[in-house]
């Protein structure tokens, strides 16, 4: 083969030119670990046999593969050839239909093959040019992203993230940092885009997610798929989740339907899992410090997905607390981050705790009855299953009828309690919550936490976030004319049920 300027052939095949090659039919030279060319088409044939027979009979057929998808061939020039390693489990074998003349010893055929490669490379030699200077400026408009990039992260471009959102006309809904959109990418896979808007605050959510989940993979946290750094323009890519976020499951009558105990029981040990591996199994210990039902979404399958790392905070190996600003929502908040001690991965678990009763009630740990009072729900819980005898399915959400494995509501009541103790120490660390929910571990009986038995001794005292009067379902609403006495501003009796999606 004559590859300078590219590839022609030096002896036309039989086919084209029956007086040549002594009337010898052409023949097939296997090329191994090769990315096969453009533009491929198909036959149906039954076996390699008749796919070679195919392409020999046709005479615009100028090589052809196979593999059990059936039988490629190609006519013409054949773009974009090259040879991959032994290794590469992308590479093909492409069979090259040459002149009989050609296979003349087995030293012609080792240089045709280098003469294909060779000639391929030069072929293409521009363009991956063009495209390493098209990444390079692409990386350098991404300002201090670092390795982040250099992951499995795809960094979009704004114009993609328009057409795959067909011009964000899809909402999926919207918090304090923008907006998230439905969209689909060109291989069809469907996509939620976050498109941040504030500019000093979405910028450093940006950064700290890019920075967090997108150079980690679990079953149990959402995957973060890519990112647009465009000018100004900053947006989060990630897998979209068609049910939703647990709290339109639990709280709102309205939503996509009940979830029967056995679920919320695979939710529950299912986002422990997500948020052990963050604690537990990462490079760098991540604490996500905004647990809540909000942040848990679900899959087709209703598989739970620890999401939005926004407020997430790394810790290296070496340390095992930080001094940051207080961050999370009402209704969640460790007592920690209201004394402004420095913070552990045991404000997630109390978070996680606080999240476990809503599990078992079906409703906000904070609410208003009909006769006005508010009612604190873990306080009545903790004081329920204080004793061995506590019947706890009477903590169980009505909507269930009672329909609950009593062992498995047992263990989950025991390890909200277990995981809101007042003294950080005391809390369970979620590789050890995973082991209670997996009944590998057995769970005791815990100590009511002495901010919680406040509320069960006075809870008149106690400065509330209720929900609206006109609906159960609704979201929660800051009573302002309250004021709370300076005993219970120490306890978590200040970050009761949780506000219109407020971050600190």
């Amino acid at each position: 083969m004559d590859y300078s300027g590219g590839c022609s052939r030096k002896t036309r095949l039989y086919c084209e030119n029956a007086t040549s090659a002594n009337g010898k039919p052409d023949q097939f030279l296997e090329l191994p670990s090769m990315s096969l060319p453009e533009n491929k088409q198909s036959v149906e044939v039954g076996s390699i046999a008749e796919c070679e027979s195919f392409c020999l009979r046709n005479c615009s057929c100028t090589a052809y593969a196979y593999n059990r998808s059936g039988c490629s061939f190609w006519t013409g020039e054949l773009l974009d050839l090259q040879q991959l390693t032994s290794s590469d489990n992308q590479g093909r074998t492409l069979y090259l239909k040459l002149a009989a003349s050609e296979f003349k010893s087995s030293k012609s055929n080792k240089g045709l093959i280098v003469g294909v490669v060779a000639g391929s490379t030069a072929g293409v030699a521009v363009l991956l040019g063009l495209i390493v200077f098209a990444i390079l400026r692409r990386r350098k408009r991404v300002k201090g992203l670092g390795k982040a990039v250099e992951g499995t992260l795809v960094a979009f471009g704004y114009r993609d993230m328009q057409d795959a959102t067909k011009n964000f006309s899809e909402k999926l809904g919207g918090g304090g940092f923008g907006s998230v959109f439905k969209g689909t990418l060109p291989d069809s896979s469907v996509i939620a885009v976050k498109k941040l808007e504030s500019v000093s605050q979405g910028e450093k959510q940006f950064r700290t997610e890019v920075s967090t989940i997108g150079t980690i993979q679990h079953v149990n946290l959402v995957r973060l798929r890519g990112f647009c750094s465009e000018g100004s323009k900053r947006m989060l890519v990630y897998d979209y989740m068609p049910n939703g976020s647990l709290d339109s499951h639990l709280f709102n009558d309205k939503g996509p339907g009940l979830l029967d105990w056995k679920t919320r029981y695979q939710i529950a040990l299912g986002t422990a899992r997500g948020l052990a591996y963050l604690h537990e199994k990462c490079r760098d210990c991540i604490i996500h410090c905004d647990i809540k039902p909000e942040n848990i979404l679900l899959d087709a399958e209703l598989c739970p997905k620890v999401a939005d790392f926004g407020l997430a905070k790394l810790v290296g190996r070496e340390f095992s607390r930080v001094l940051t600003t207080m961050r999370g929502t009402r209704g969640y908040l460790a007592p920690e981050w209201i004394s402004g001690v420095p913070i552990t991965v045991k404000a997630d678990v109390y978070s996680y705790g606080m999240m476990l009763f809503e599990f078992v009630s079906g409703r906000r740990n904070s609410e208003q009855s009909e006769d006005g009072k508010v009612r604190f729900f873990p306080a009545y819980a903790a004081s329920q299953i204080s004793t061995p005898e506590s019947d706890v399915l009477s903590l169980l959400d009505p909507s269930l009828d009672g329909n609950a494995d009593v062992e498995e509501l047992t263990r989950v009541c025991r390890v909200s309690c277990w995981c809101v103790q007042d003294d950080e120490a005391q809390r369970p660390s979620m590789g050890q919550v995973v082991q209670i929910l997996e009944a590998v571990s057995d769970v005791n009986l815990p100590p009511i936490p002495r901010a919680l038995q406040l509320f069960g001794d006075d809870q008149e005292q106690i400065v509330f976030f209720t929900e609206s009067s006109s609906s159960q379902s609704s979201r929660p609403r800051s009573n302002n004319t309250s004021t709370a006495s300076s005993q219970t501003k120490s306890t978590p009796s200040s970050t009761i049920s949780k506000g219109s999606e407020e971050h600190q």
